[in-house]
This record gives structure tokens, C-alpha cells and sequence, in this order.
């Protein structure tokens, strides 16, 4: 797919304009700012002083953007984003340390507990905010286009798969000619809401062929780990034969190949921000204020490209220091916006679908 048009195409479908860059100086101050698409104008609600927050490697390049268009808006705002994955920035969200944790899966079980006793007089919530596809990316000299199914990476994963031109492989790619080379995998050494994603969907996709569940952690044996979805892309680009899981802004920003990956109407889908957007429509969002999302890994919609996730944004309602939470709302306020969603459609990153986009900017109106 051309990369440019599918630009376009994901930043006309999400919103018809793009935040410009202005400057104000206190709380509160709303900043229009002008030289949007159709002279059409945009707006940040700003807020002033400092909060650290961290998580999510595969959120990185979106906050990174965000961070530098609320910054340049609004003079006196410091916001500070950690990539340390998702498991680490949940524990420093739950010991204090962070105004919000960036995770690639809900917070849950005793960590949620823990977490929602900062939320004094609120609640602990997930915010949806990144979303976008995984792509599987890979370093096989001769081939170009890679097709592969659910049950055929399960196979390579679990080390059932050990050869390129292995017949189950071959299967996939009728008429390719592959190479009788060792496949090296790499997955993640962190505990990564990434790892999370892609081990869902190879339990749900790929019941029989993948026994070892999902989680933030690697569970199965073999393959080498890397920390950070930064890592992955490192170690898959230097190792001729390898095989890894990152999120499509790493893979394009590498000019790492990817392949396409067989959904559940039988289609083999390239990974792209509009074909993930079509799989993310499927999900079903939690009722009430914490916007949990269930996936369909089976879903049969033409055209959608089935391994994705979501980056939440995980804080509370009400319970955060005063300044910190009114920069939080401030910050979230800009990140779920139309403008905000659009401004990273370019990065990799798929809009949220206009439902899920409306009930997340509800519930951060909520913070305080």
C-alpha cells in the first residue's frame, strides 16, 4: 500500500483538521489556533506545571508526538513520558510515582486494586487512546510478501516451525519460493502489553496450536528476547532468518518487511492503520466509566487485519494531586480529541473508531 494515500485516506476518514501551534501562558487558558485544512480552526484548553508518566513502548512515538504539539502550545506545561513498558509503568503508577500509567492491556486483578487506592473520592479508569495494528515483521533475504495464518506463527512461535521452507509455511505462500533457512524468533524480555496483544490473539486465533496462553510475559520456550519493542525491531533487523512482533510505527520507521496475515473471513491482509481499524470496529466496550475493551479475533470483516491493540491510559477520576490532575485532564482532554487522534495517523497509529473516541473524551471531562 502506498503510504502516503493511506495516510490521507485514515486522516480524512478521522477528522478534518490538524492542531496548529500556538502559545499561552496560565491554567486554563484556550488556545485557537489557525492554519487547519479548510481554514478551519482548532483548540487546547491549557494547563500549566509538571506530571511524569510511563509504559508502553508501543505508545512511545504517538506520545512523543502529543507531548510536543500540547508543549508548544502551552507555554509553562511539562509533561514527561517514560517508555518502560507496560507492566513497569502500571507499578509506578500504583506506587505514586506517575500521574498516569501508558499500558497495552487493562489494569486488573491486584494491581487494579491497589491502583484505585489513589483514586480517593474517584475511580480508576482505562482510557483507550492509542490504537493501532501489530505488525509481524521479519529479515528473510529473496522474500518480499510473506503470508501467514494464525495457526502457522503459532507454530513458529511454540518452535513446532524451525525451517523457512518448512510445508506448513509453504502452504500459506503458494508458488514462493523459500529459502531452507533456521527461523530465529524474537519476542519481547519485558513485561509488555505488546506481548499481551499478540499472545491473545494467537490463543484466540489459534486454539490448538498455541498452548501457553496470554499475558504481559513471554511464556513460551525459545526465541530470543529483547527489551522494548525497540529491541525487537533491532534484533529482527540484524539477524538474517528472524521473526518479531512490533507495532507498525517501528516496523516503518526500520523499513523492516511485514507480512500479510490471514483473518477470519480467509483473507490475507497487509498491515496497515485502515485495515486495523476495520479488525479494532469489532471490539465491544465496557459499560460505565472504565472503557475496557473485548476483542474478536475470529471476526469476519473483509479487509480487516486481525492483530491489533490498544494503548490505555490508566489514572483516575479524582484522587491525583490538584496541579497533576489538572494537567492530566488538560493533556488526555487534547489526546482524545479529533485533533489529537489525527495528529498521530500519520505515525502508524489507527484514529479510535468515532464511538469509542466520543466515550473516552466523556469520561477524561470527568477528571478533577
Amino acid at each position: 500500500m502506498n503510504i502516503g494515500k493511506r495516510q490521507v485516506a485514515v486522516v480524512g476518514l478521522a477528522m478534518s483538521a490538524v492542531l496548529g501551534v500556538a502559545a499561552c501562558g496560565s491554567d486554563n487558558d484556550e488556545v485557537t489556533t489557525p492554519g487547519a485544512p479548510g481554514g478551519t480552526t482548532s483548540a487546547i484548553s491549557c494547563a500549566t506545571g509538571s506530571i511524569t508518566a510511563s509504559g508502553s513502548s508501543a505508545q512511545k512515538n504517538a506520545i512523543d508526538e502529543w507531548v510536543k504539539k500540547y508543549q508548544q502550545a502551552c507555554a509553562g506545561s511539562s509533561i514527561n513520558y517514560q517508555s518502560v513498558g507496560s507492566s513497569a509503568g502500571r507499578q509506578a503508577f500504583i506506587d505514586g510515582q506517575t500521574a498516569f500509567a501508558g499500558s497495552d492491556s487493562s489494569i486488573k486483578d491486584d494491581q487494579a486494586t491497589n491502583a484505585a487506592k489513589r483514586c480517593t473520592g474517584g475511580q480508576l479508569v482505562d482510557l483507550p487512546m492509542v490504537a493501532g495494528p501489530v505488525a509481524v515483521i521479519y529479515n528473510l533475504a529473496g522474500v518480499k510478501e510473506l503470508q501467514l495464518s494464525a495457526p502457522t506463527l503459532a507454530k513458529i512461535y511454540s518452535g513446532a516451525i524451525t525451517k523457512w521452507n518448512d510445508p506448513t509455511i509453504a502452504a500459506d505462500n503458494p508458488g514462493a519460493s523459500l529459502p531452507d533457512t533456521a527461523i530465529s524468533s524474537a519476542h519481547r524480555s519485558d513485561g509488555s502489553g505488546t506481548t499481551d496483544n499478540f499472545t491473545k490473539y494467537l490463543a484466540g486465533a489459534a486454539k490448538s496450536d498455541w498452548t501457553y496462553g496470554s499475558g504481559s510475559d513471554w511464556k513460551a520456550p525459545g526465541g530470543q528476547g529483547s527489551k522494548g519493542s525497540d529491541g525487537v525491531t533491532q534484533t529482527v533487523k540484524s539477524t538474517p532468518g528472524s521473526i518479531g512482533y512490533v507495532e507498525l510505527s517501528y516496523a516503518e520507521n526500520a523499513a523492516l518487511s511485514t507480512a500479510k496475515i490471514k483473518n477470519g473471513a480467509g483473507e490475507y491482509v497487509a498491515v496497515s492503520t485502515d485495515a486495523a481499524s476495520k479488525g479494532l470496529s469489532t471490539a465491544k466496550i465496557a459499560e460505565g466509566s472504565d472503557l475496557k475493551l473485548t476483542f474478536d479475533y475470529a471476526a469476519t470483516t473483509s479487509g480487516a487485519y486481525p492483530i491489533y491493540l490498544v494503548a490505555y491510559e490508566i489514572t483516575c477520576t479524582k484522587g491525583l494531586p490538584a496541579d497533576q490532575a489538572a494537567l492530566v485532564k488538560s493533556f488526555l482532554t487534547y489526546t482524545s480529541s479529533k485533533d489529537g487522534q489525527a495528529a498521530i495517523a500519520g505515525l502508524g497509529y489507527s484514529p479510535l473508531p468515532t464511538e469509542l473516541q466520543s466515550r473516552v473524551s466523556s469520561v477524561v471531562a470527568t477528571i478533577s
